[in-house]
């Protein structure tokens, strides 16, 4: 008799024991009664290609990846797709029946899905987009925000050079605005992004003078711990749409949880509460 083999997939990083990613793939294991387990892998820099190739001879059907392992996990994948090329990084991977190791990167679904569930009447053309951080995340939410069809990013980062080389890869749609002036062109904006870690627990607060905001701007914030940043509660006071960042982790891995498992999760209030507990 020839016994079936339960699907594994996994979250890889260096530390990992922070991720939600396991909380949050058990609960749809669970809620959709599919065999199968989701577990973190914390693997070193000198290991990662190695545990990687071994995976699916262990029953992997794919994994996660975390800090510090996004962009070196490109060069060890077989296959990369367009979206993962362009953003720099993968946080995906899925192990093909031929042994082939397909990377790819959801953070891009995951924003955009995460704006329309909160803010559904929002739209990309409504308005220029203000960005704040020039970072991985940063990448990720430029590519989304441009396919979506913002007419313009206004780019902000504390250190201008970073934003520049964003602009010279993404194109002229992208505005550089220098750091101490991000708050002046709040005003232009029908959509806010932060995607630094300022705001976050035990980093340093994000100040920007939110003077400028208009009622019903969309108002976007990557942390999630705390879920209420002070950037979010201060645009909410103000009439805003606060969107915080737990959706976006949600999201991104919904199309991960249906190519592993073979079910489209749903991102209801039931998963965030679970998560959050």
């Amino acid at each position: 008799m020839t016994l079936e083999r339960i699907p594994l997939a996994g979250v890889i990083g260096h530390p990992v024991a922070h991720s939600l990613s396991p909380k949050l793939h058990k609960f749809w294991l669970r809620r959709y009664g599919l065999p199968g387990d989701y577990v973190p892998l914390q693997v070193a820099d000198h290991n990662l290609a190695e545990v990687v190739r071994m995976l699916p001879k262990a029953g992997f059907v794919g994994a996660n990846v975390t800090i510090p392992h996004k962009v070196s996990i490109m060069q060890i994948a077989d296959h990369v797709s367009d979206r993962a090329i362009l953003i720099g990084a993968a946080n995906t991977l899925i192990f093909r029946s031929d042994g082939k190791i397909h990377a790819d990167n959801t953070d891009h679904y995951g924003f955009l899905e995460n704006i329309r569930q909160a803010a559904p009447d929002w739209k990309a053309s409504d308005g220029p987009a203000t960005v704040l951080g020039a970072g991985g995340a940063a990448r990720a939410v430029i590519s989304s925000l441009l396919d979506a069809g913002v007419p313009e990013i206004l780019l902000s980062n504390r250190t201008k050079q970073k934003a520049e080389g964003l602009r010279q890869e993404f194109g002229s749609r992208i505005n550089v605005i220098d750091w101490v002036q991000a708050a002046n062109v709040l005003e232009d904006s029908a959509t806010v992004v932060n995607t630094t870690s300022l705001g976050m627990t035990g980093s340093p607060e994000l100040k920007l003078s939110l003077d400028g905001l208009r009622s019903g701007t969309v108002v976007s914030d990557l942390v999630y711990v705390p879920l209420r940043t002070n950037l979010l509660q201060e645009a909410e006071a103000r009439g805003c749409i606060a969107v915080d960042g737990l959706g976006m982790l949600l999201h991104q891995a919904v199309p991960a949880f249906e190519r592993w498992f073979g079910t489209r999760p749903d991102v209801d209030e039931d998963v965030r509460q679970a998560i959050l507990s």
